[in-house]
């Protein structure tokens, strides 16, 4: 079930083509990459925000509890 086979991407692409024609596929493609860079970007700020203060993110955690 995890692996996608050849036939499958052919398909899907296929079905992309039809449903919003050759010309929009350039577009598609630029959103979904800004989408995924964004995406990335905050995933990296909280990833660093944890590693620099673990104390800090733990105190803002308690707060809101209380």
């Amino acid at each position: 079930m995890g692996n996608i086979g050849t036939t499958e991407i052919l398909i899907i692409g296929l079905f992309i083509i039809i449903f919003f024609g050759a010309r929009k596929i350039p577009e598609l493609a630029q959103g979904l990459g800004k989408g995924i860079r964004e995406f990335r970007k905050a995933a990296k700020e909280v990833q660093e925000e944890i590693d620099v203060d673990p104390k800090k993110i733990d105190d803002k955690s308690t707060a809101q509890k209380g």
